[in-house]
């Protein structure tokens, strides 16, 4: 799964990346949560790449209400496209959310360790995500989205067996177009994960600190209290 990413890469950088014209002003986020409202790219009528601010968390158009139940952060790859939450999105909706590394949790002497998983030089990449509107019965509209995950690659398969789509770049416009299963794998290049401070655990906690290199926590025993 993917509870939790960063991106701090410039405005620009993004731009040159994925393509819009647009020119939002973004700030640094290391520590982006659900709920939140978060940037994704997507195609218009006329095929043109366009920048969104959307809520994390999906909420079908058929919802009756907002927070009846635990946000859809992702959806698996595996079942996007039959899940009644999703399969619309999936057909009709899809959209890249930029990132620059993502966050997992893994259970080590009985705590849960995170860890900070990124491309080697914490370069901006693309999540596979779907995007949905909703509208309330007074006639406000939403628009939110999910991250697609996968099985873990060989790198992730050690901390936890699932893993968001990582996009190649040479994937955006394929996946923007068509709702391409091919697409939805797991990533074949070089990550860096690497342990880092439970202070990930707090939202409010969002700074350059969080991507510290730090030695995995551990649980107390008699031994180390002599």
């Amino acid at each position: 799964m993917c509870g939790r990413y960063s991106l701090t890469s410039p405005v620009e950088a993004i731009r040159a990346l994925f393509g819009f014209d647009e020119l939002p002003n973004l700030g640094v986020r290391y520590n982006i949560a659900p709920t939140q409202d978060v940037p994704v790219v997507r195609d218009d009528e006329d095929g043109k790449r366009r920048f969104a601010m959307m809520r994390w968390g999906l909420v079908p158009s058929w919802a009756k209400e907002i927070g009846g139940s635990a946000p859809l952060i992702n959806a698996r790859a595996e079942t996007v496209g039959e899940k009644p939450s999703f399969r619309d999105a999936f057909r009709q909706r899809r959209c890249l959310i930029p990132s620059d590394g993502f966050y997992e949790w893994k259970s080590e002497n009985g705590v849960k360790q995170p860890y900070r998983i990124s491309l080697p030089d914490n370069a901006l990449f693309a999540f596979a995500g779907i995007w949905e509107q909703w509208r309330s019965a007074q006639g406000e509209m939403l628009e939110s989205c999910s991250i697609i995950t996968t099985d873990a690659n060989e790198q992730v398969a050690g901390i936890h067996h699932r893993m968001p789509v990582i996009l190649p770049p040479e994937c955006y416009g394929d996946w923007l177009a068509a709702p391409l299963v091919a697409c939805l794998r797991p990533y074949a290049d070089a990550l860096r994960a690497y342990p880092i401070s439970t202070a990930v655990n707090k939202v409010a906690n969002d700074d350059a600190s969080l991507w510290t290199e730090t030695v995995p926590v551990k649980v107390a025993t008699q031994l180390d209290l002599l």
